[in-house]
C-alpha cells in the first residue's frame, strides 16, 4: 500500500507541473481562456494515459529500472517507494515556483541516487547515457531547430494562399492631468488622442482569408487545439508508464487498476496545481501569436508522439519549451532570462532527484519500511 501512495504521489506532482504544458500556446496566444485550456489539457492528457499500456510498453520496462540497476533492486519496496518520493518533491518544489521542469529527469534522478545505494554502487552508468541522457539533452535542441525552420515554410505557404495577418489597433482617448481646485472643483487640464497597439487579449493578431472556403481564422484555431490536444495525448502516453512502472514492478496492483490510479492522480494534480507553470510557459518565454502557437504544438505533439513509439524518455517539458523559445527565436521577443532560470531549474532536477531518493531510501531501510 505503501508504495502505491508513494507512486500516486509522484502521478499527483507530475499533473501539477505537466499537465497545461500542451495547451500553453492556446493560452498564451490568446486562443482561449485559462479555464478552458486546462479543460482541453485534462480530456486529452487522460485520454492519452489511458491507452498508455497498449501503445508505450517500452517505457514502461526503461523506467522500472531494468538495464540500470540489478534487476533483484528493482523489486525492493524501499528504492522503488524512495525514487518515487526523491521524484514528486523534486517536481512540486519546481511547480510551487512556476518552473516548467521534467518529471522523467527527477524520476531518472531518483534511479540514480536510490540505485547507487541499493546495488552498492552497481548502476550502469552506459547504460543511463545512450537511454536516459542523451534523448533528454537533445530533444530541446530538436525542437528548437524544427521550430525555427518550420515556422517560416508555414508563413510562406500562408502568404501564398492569400491569408493575410493583422493586428487590432486600440484606438481612444488619455487623460493626462487632472488638478483640484481650492473650492473642490476638479479642472481636466489636458487630454490628447492617443493610438496604440497593444499587447493584450482584446488585442491579438487574426489572420484574413479563406482556406478551403472555410475562414481562415477558424480554421487555424481549430488546428491549434488539435495540435494543443495532440500535445496533451502525446504526454500521457508518454508520462504515465514511467510513473506506473514503479508500481508494477512492485506487482503492487494489476497493471489496468495501477494505469488507472496514476491517470486519476495526474488528472487531480493538474486541475488543482497547475497555474503557476501555466503563467511561466504561456506568457513568459516568448509572445506569440495563434499561428505560432500552431506551429510549437505540433512540433512538440510529433516529437514526443515518436519518442513515446520508440521507447526513448524525451521530456515533454524539453521538448516543448524549445519548441516555445524557438518561436521566440523566429519572432524576436524570446525572453533569454527566463530561459535561462529554466535551463537552471533542469540542470538541477536530475541532482536534487538523485539526492533526495538517497536520503529516503536510507530513512526507509533505517525504519525497516519497505526492507
Amino acid at each position: 500500500m505503501l508504495i502505491v501512495l508513494a507512486v500516486v504521489f509522484v502521478a499527483y506532482s507530475n499533473g501539477s507541473n505537466d499537465n497545461f504544458k500542451g495547451v500553453a500556446t492556446l493560452f498564451g496566444s490568446g486562443t482561449c481562456s485559462y479555464r478552458q485550456a486546462l479543460v482541453w489539457a485534462t480530456l486529452t492528457t487522460l485520454a492519452g494515459s489511458l491507452l498508455a499500456l497498449y501503445l508505450a510498453g517500452g517505457l514502461i520496462e526503461s523506467f522500472k529500472g531494468k538495464g540500470l540497476v540489478p534487476e533483484a533492486v528493482t523489486r525492493q519496496p524501499a528504492f522503488l517507494m524512495a525514487v518515487s518520493l526523491g521524484a514528486a518533491i523534486t517536481v512540486l518544489l519546481a511547480t510551487r515556483t512556476g518552473m516548467p521542469v521534467s518529471t522523467t529527469h527527477a524520476l531518472t534522478g531518483g534511479l540514480v541516487g536510490a540505485g547507487l545505494l541499493a546495488a552498492a554502487g552497481d548502476v550502469r552508468f552506459a547504460s543511463l547515457g545512450t537511454s536516459f541522457v542523451l534523448p533528454l539533452l537533445f530533444s530541446p535542441v530538436v525542437a528548437l531547430v524544427l521550430t525555427v525552420a518550420v515556422y517560416p515554410l508555414f508563413r510562406r505557404a500562408r502568404r501564398f494562399s492569400g491569408v493575410t495577418s493583422s493586428t487590432c489597433v486600440c484606438v481612444g482617448g488619455a487623460y493626462e492631468e487632472v488638478r483640484l481646485e481650492p473650492d473642490g472643483r476638479l479642472l481636466l487640464v489636458r487630454t490628447s488622442a492617443v493610438l496604440a497597439v497593444e499587447e493584450a487579449v482584446t488585442c491579438v493578431d487574426r489572420y484574413r482569408g479563406r482556406v478551403i472556403g472555410l475562414e481562415a481564422g477558424r480554421v487555424l484555431d481549430a488546428a491549434h487545439y488539435l495540435s494543443g490536444g495532440a500535445v496533451g495525448f502525446a504526454r500521457g502516453l508518454n508520462d504515465t508508464p514511467k510513473i506506473v512502472a514503479l508500481m508494477l514492478a512492485a506487482e503492487a496492483l494489476p497493471p489496468l487498476w495501477g494505469l488507472t490510479l496514476v491517470a486519476a492522480a495526474m488528472t487531480v494534480g493538474g486541475v488543482l496545481n497547475s497555474r503557476r507553470v501555466a503563467e511561466t510557459m504561456s506568457k513568459k518565454i516568448t509572445r506569440m501569436n495563434p499561428g505560432q502557437g500552431f506551429t510549437a504544438n505540433l512540433i512538440t505533439s510529433l516529437l514526443v508522439a515518436g519518442a513515446s513509439h520508440l521507447g526513448l524518455p524525451v521530456s515533454t517539458t524539453h521538448v516543448s519549451v524549445g519548441a516555445l523559445f524557438g518561436i521566440g527565436v523566429v519572432n524576436g521577443s524570446a525572453r533569454v532570462k527566463t530561459v535561462l532560470t529554466i535551463l537552471l531549474a533542469w540542470v538541477t532536477t536530475l541532482p536534487v532527484g538523485a539526492a533526495l531518493a538517497a536520503v529516503f531510501y536510507l530513512l526507509l531501510r533505517a525504519l525497516e519500511i519497505g526492507a
